[in-house]
């Protein structure tokens, strides 16, 4: 189109976190004195690539502003049109984009708000290996640790080759006009974005990234993300 396309951040927002064991949404609980999602949106607002961000939430959910006070200016959005899943919300929330007038040759960088350790130069780092290619992409971590299958009684099946494998995380970085229709086809399986765009038979970029970019989830989780957030 002769246009310079724009980057913009979806940050589904709109889970429980029933795996976490905490008394809220997890993305609200307090790490580092301060709500574990305001720690993400901070460092998506010191990307200098990005034009906006927009956070999905659930419609009932009366916590955001208070939690995060500091998230508000011209790039900062916010839109309670969350589903029933991550799909349904980043689906949900391409549609606003597109409302406040994002382009589909635009790029959308979605991330997990539980990732809150997340450094700018790592999204500046995505979006220039994947600004001139053709599919997208994302930030991953080589897999170092031996895989293992197992049995249902939860014993070794057997020892997974290791070679080539790598861990997801986010964000995830595709063209708004790729990344709706790849949602739109079935989100069944679909576990991220890049799976979504790989069941369309396109191979997203992977983009090496550290392991300090982990998904907090697990109840141990939280304190080992204070104390990373602590020493910075």
């Amino acid at each position: 189109m002769g246009l310079e396309p724009r980057c913009y951040a979806l940050v589904p927002a709109a889970g429980v976190g029933a795996r976490s064991g905490a008394d809220r949404p997890k993305q609200y609980v307090n790490l580092a004195g301060r709500a574990m999602m305001a720690h993400t949106l901070d460092a998506l607002a010191a990307v200098p690539g990005l034009d906006a961000t927009l956070v999905v939430l659930s419609p009932e959910d009366d916590q955001f502003e208070a939690a995060v006070p500091g998230f508000a200016g011209e790039r900062a959005w916010v839109a309670r049109c969350g589903g029933a899943t991550r799909a349904e919300s980043v689906a949900n929330g391409l549609i606003e984009l597109l409302a406040r007038g994002a382009q589909p040759h635009d790029w959308v960088l979605v991330h997990d708000a539980a990732r809150c350790l997340l450094r700018p130069e790592w999204v500046s780092r995505l979006i220039a290996a994947c600004a001139d290619d053709e599919v997208g992409g994302l930030l991953a971590l080589p897999v170092a640790d031996t895989l293992k299958d197992a049995t249902a009684a939860g014993r070794v099946a057997a020892t997974v080759d290791r070679r080539g494998k790598w861990a997801a995380q986010t964000p995830q970085m595709f063209r708004l006009g790729l990344l709706k229709p790849a949602l739109a086809a079935g989100t069944e399986g679909v576990t991220d974005e890049a799976s979504a765009i790989e069941a369309l038979g396109h191979q997203p970029l992977l983009v090496e990234s550290p392991m300090e970019n982990f998904k907090v989830t697990w109840p141990a989780d939280f304190a080992l993300a204070e104390r990373l957030l602590n020493s910075r």
